[in-house]
């Protein structure tokens, strides 16, 4: 069974469309939801958490369609944003207090172990934390009823390597507990470290859906420092001006087939020159 189904999903703003979405997450994975600012990944998850009213589409989450089943499925699931802050001058008790009186399913065990685990103290308001702890305290509220999968809207952004690297071990922790995490972020070399699968938007559309080692090992990056051989030319992708030189991308099999030297792409690699291939369509 599927922990998240979208087929078709649109929503139309003025100035800007999500185009039929489509992407599925697994029991037990890690997906990352990439793209550049502005490419759709807020959107897509504030549709999937109800916070917009889709125009066209099908979610859902557990096999069950998201609508009519909207108040089962939030206690089986959490979303947290990046950009959402708590009451900034309450206790985090008087937040747990409040909070878990939504989820009767709430384990106030399960609780105190998170709690310790981050090294949270009830006592602290959330003003006082770290961002790095402030997500770690929503993730211990998620945890604490027994969320199945967890959808988070750039968790990383803002933090620090150290705490970015804390952060996506603990996702790991997590995933190994059985849980399963969609997370956006345009910070790619978070996703390097944890996600099983990326989703990739570029302006409301997904241009790619599939395993990270796959989408990575599709594409080599090539170097070039003095005129590049005609041959080349019709199979370069996002060719850009480098230190020395100038660098792009090239399927696997080209390369292969050309006899093009090149090296492996990290996917911060991949999505940079993809874009500016995109861009200059």
């Amino acid at each position: 069974m599927e922990m998240l189904s979208v087929k078709g999903l649109t929503k139309k703003y003025p100035s800007f469309t999500l185009r039929e979405a489509a992407f599925t997450v697994e029991p037990g994975e890690i997906m990352g939801l990439i793209g550049r600012n502005g490419a759709g990944k807020s959107t897509t998850l504030k549709c999937l958490t109800g916070m917009v009213h889709p125009d066209g589409g099908e979610i859902a989450f557990f096999g069950l369609p998201l609508a009519g089943h909207e108040l089962e499925i939030r206690q089986r699931m959490a979303f947290m944003s990046g950009t959402t802050d708590f009451y900034m001058r309450k206790k985090l008790r008087t937040i747990t207090g409040t909070t878990k009186a939504f989820y009767p399913g709430w384990d106030e065990a399960a609780y105190r172990r998170y709690m310790e685990r981050f090294r949270l103290d009830e006592n602290k308001t959330p003003a006082t934390l770290s961002a790095g702890m402030r997500v770690k305290y929503s993730l211990a509220l998620a945890m604490s009823h027994h969320a199945e999968l967890l959808i988070l809207d750039e968790p990383t952004s803002g933090l620090d390597p150290i705490s970015r690297d804390e952060l996506t071990d603990l996702f790991l922790s997590l995933q190994r507990e059985g849980v399963s995490i969609l997370f956006s972020t345009h910070i790619t070399s978070d996703l390097e470290k944890c996600a099983d699968r990326i989703t990739y938007i570029h302006e409301g559309r997904i241009m790619n859906s599939e395993s990270l080692q796959d989408f990575r090992s599709r594409y080599r990056l090539v170097r070039m420092d003095g005129a590049v051989p005609e041959a080349w030319r019709p199979h370069l992708l996002g060719c850009k001006e480098a230190k020395h030189g100038f660098t792009a991308l090239m399927e696997r099999a080209w390369t292969e087939q050309l006899g093009v030297p090149s090296q492996e792409a990290a996917l911060d690699d991949v999505m940079v020159h993809l874009e500016k291939e995109h861009d200059e369509r």
